[in-house]
C-alpha cells in the first residue's frame, strides 16, 4: 500500500537502533517513504525485481554483493529509490547506492526479515492523516508502549499469548540481551526463558492481572523488570477472561516511577482494547484488497469502486491478473490459520512481486498479482512456497490458481471460483492436487458439486442403487467399478482382480435387481451419480 509518505529519519527512529543503523544518507533523511519492497536473489538473477521499480525503499534478502552492485546500477537509470535495507553492507556497495543517491541502512544480522516488513508497514499505515475513524491512535500499540516508557522511565515491550513481540518502545544502549533479541524477532536466550519458566513467573502472569516482579540476574546479563498479563473478557458474560499477552517493562540504571505498577495495570487494560480491535478490523490495505475480492459484503465492488481502490493501492486497473487462494491442507480443524501464516505468504508474495496483494478469510489466504503475462513462473513460485513452508514451518499447503483474470474487476468473480475448488478439494485431496488451476480443476469440481448436491438431497440418490447397496456391497462395488471403466469387462475385471467372467455374471444379476439395462446412458449416469452420492453420505 502506498501511504501519504512517512519521512525516512522518522521511519528510522520508528523502527529503533535495536534493528537498523543508517550508514549513509546522500539526500537527507526528509525523502517521503510511502511503499517497500522486497528482493531476492532470484528477482535479481531472473529479472523480476523490475516490477518493484515504483517502491521507495528495498530489502535486499540474501543478494551477494555483485548482485546487488549491479542491481543498484540498474536501478539508478530508472528509479533511485529513497533507501536500501541490507544485512552487513560492503563498502563496494554503499559507495556505489551513495553515488545513485539512495541512503543505507545496516539491518542486524540476526534481525528476522519478516519482523523488519511487518514494522515498516505498521509505520507506513499508520502515518498520516486518518480520515477512517476506525483507524484513531486507540488501535496503536507501539503509541502505547512508548507512552508507557515516557511515563515510568522504562523500556516496554508488548507480547501476545505466543511470546511474539507486537510493539516496543524505543530502546537505549541498556537494553539487556533477552529485550535486543525479542525486539529482533529472533527467541530470547534459553537459559533466560528457562529461569523465568522455574520462577513460576510465566505461571503467575497468566493467573490473574497482578504486576509480577522480575529480579535481577547479573549472570546472565538479565536486568530488573516488571511485567503485567493481558486479558480480554471472553464471549459470555459468565466466561473467565482469556490471557492474551503480557506487557514487558525493562529497567535501565534510571530507577522506575513510584506508581509504575498502576501505571503497567492500566496499560494492560488498553492494551487488551486496542488488541481486541486490531483482531476485529483488518488494516486499510487489507480492507481495500477485501473489496476487491468480494469479501467484505458478498458483492463485487462497482466499476467506480475498483478504480478509486485501483488508486488508492497503486495498481493498474487493466491487465491480465492472477489470484492465488492458499488454504490448510489438513493441518487445522478450526476453520483458522496456522500461527502467522498470513504474514509469512505476504512476506514470500512480496519477495516475489513488489505490488503482490494479500488478504485472508477464515483459513483462507488470498495473493493477487497484478497484471502478469504469463503463469509459468507464479506456478513455479506458488510450489517452491509450499514446499518451503512444509520444510520450515511443518505446514502442509494446498493452492488454486485463476488466471488470466480479465482485470482487477474480475477479481472478485475469480475469488469465488478459486473457493470452489478449494472447497472440494478439501472433500476430495486426492482427486485434486497440491497446486491446481481452475481449468485443471474443472471436471473434478463439478462433478465433486454435483455429486455433494445429491448426496444432501435423500430423494434424489436413487432408491434402487441404495437397496443395492444395503442388500450386497459387493455388487454395488462392481457396479461402481463397471461404471467408471464405460463397460469395459477386461478393465473393471483387472480392477477388481476377478476373472471377466465373474464380472459379466455379476452384471446380469444387477441388472435383474435393478430392472434395468446398463447399455441404457440415463440409466448408467443416474446410478453412477447414486454410487457416489452414498460414499458421501454419513
Amino acid at each position: 500500500m502506498r501511504s501519504s509518505g512517512v519521512g525516512l529519519g522518522q521511519l528510522l527512529l520508528a523502527l529503533d537502533a535495536t534493528l537498523v543503523t543508517l550508514v549513509a544518507a546522500p539526500r537527507g533523511l526528509d525523502l517521503p517513504v510511502g511503499s517497500a519492497a522486497l528482493i531476492d536473489s532470484d528477482d535479481v538473477r531472473l529479472g523480476l525485481a523490475a516490477a518493484a521499480s515504483s517502491a521507495d525503499i528495498f530489502f535486499l534478502l540474501g543478494v551477494a554483493d555483485d548482485e546487488a552492485l549491479r542491481w543498484v546500477d540498474k536501478q539508478a537509470r530508472e528509479r533511485v529509490p529513497a533507501a536500501i535495507f541490507v544485512k552487513e553492507p560492503s563498502d563496494a556497495l554503499v559507495t556505489n547506492a551513495v553515488a545513485a543517491g539512495s541512503a543505507v541502512v545496516a539491518v542486524e544480522p540476526r534481525a528476522r526479515w519478516e519482523r523488519l516488513y511487518q514494522l515498516v508497514n505498521h509505520v507506513l499505515e499508520h502515518h498520516g492523516d486518518r480520515t477512517d475513524p476506525t483507524d484513531d491512535s486507540g488501535t496503536d500499540l507501539f503509541g502505547l508502549a512508548q507512552s508507557l516508557a515516557d511515563r515510568i522511565h522504562g523500556m516496554v515491550s508488548i507480547e501476545n499469548a505466543e511470546s511474539q513481540v507486537l510493539a516496543y518502545s524505543a530502546s537505549n544502549d541498556e537494553a539487556d540481551e533477552l529485550r535486543r533479541l525479542s525486539i529482533l524477532g529472533r527467541a530470547g536466550p534459553p537459559e533466560h526463558l528457562k529461569w523465568i519458566g522455574q520462577w513460576g513467573i510465566f505461571d503467575a502472569l497468566r493467573a490473574g492481572g497482578e504486576v509480577v516482579r522480575v529480579d535481577e540476574r547479573p549472570a546472565l546479563g538479565l536486568r530488573p523488570r516488571l511485567a503485567v498479563g493481558i486479558y480480554q473478557r471472553a464471549a459470555g458474560a459468565r466466561r473467565a477472561p482469556v490471557f492474551a499477552g503480557t506487557i514487558w517493562v525493562q529497567q535501565g540504571s534510571r530507577p522506575l516511577a513510584e506508581d509504575a505498577e498502576e501505571m503497567l495495570r492500566g496499560a494492560s487494560v488498553l492494551a487488551a482494547r486496542i488488541m481486541a480491535r486490531l483482531a476485529a478490523r483488518p488494516s486499510p490495505q487489507t480492507r481495500r484488497v477485501q473489496q476487491l475480492l468480494g469479501l467484505t459484503d458478498g458483492e463485487p465492488a462497482s466499476s467506480a469502486a475498483v478504480s478509486a481502490i485501483a488508486a488508492e493501492l497503486g495498481l493498474s486497473v487493466d491487465g491480465s491478473a492472477v489470484l492465488i487462494g492458499w488454504d490448510t491442507a489438513g493441518t487445522t480443524g478450526d476453520g483458522t490459520r496456522p500461527p502467522r501464516l498470513t504474514d509469512v505468504l505476504a512476506l514470500s508474495a512480496s519477495a516475489f512481486r513488489a505490488d503482490a496483494q494479500v488478504a485472508s478469510d477464515g483459513s483462507r489466504v488470498y495473493v493477487l498479482l497484478p497484471p502478469t503475462a504469463t503463469t509459468r513462473p507464479v506456478t513455479s513460485w506458488v510450489r517452491g512456497t509450499i514446499g518451503a513452508l512444509r520444510t520450515e514451518l511443518g505446514i502442509e499447503l494446498r493452492a488454486a490458481i485463476a488466471a488470466p483474470v480479465a482485470g482487477l474487476a474480475g477479481v472478485a468473480a475469480a475469488r469465488t471460483e478459486v473457493d470452489r475448488v478449494l472447497d472440494s478439494a478439501e472433500r476430495h485431496p486426492v482427486s485434486i492436487g497440491q497446486v491446481t488451476s481452475l481449468a485443471e480443476a474443472r471436471t473434478t469440481v463439478l462433478l465433486d458439486e454435483i455429486v455433494t448436491a445429491v448426496a444432501a438431497e435423500k430423494r434424489l440418490v436413487d432408491p434402487r442403487i441404495r437397496d443395492l447397496h444395503a442388500r450386497d456391497p459387493a455388487l454395488a462395488e462392481t457396479l461402481r467399478v463397471y461404471l467408471d471403466s464405460v463397460g469395459d469387462v477386461g478393465a473393471a475385471a483387472q480392477a477388481l482382480q476377478v476373472h471377466p467372467n465373474t464380472v459379466r455374471y455379476r452384471v446380469r444379476r444387477i441388472e435383474k435387481l435393478l430392472s434395468a439395462s446398463l447399455a441404457d446412458p440415463e440409466a448408467r449416469l443416474l446410478f453412477s451419480l447414486a454410487l457416489r452420492a452414498l460414499k458421501r453420505s454419513p
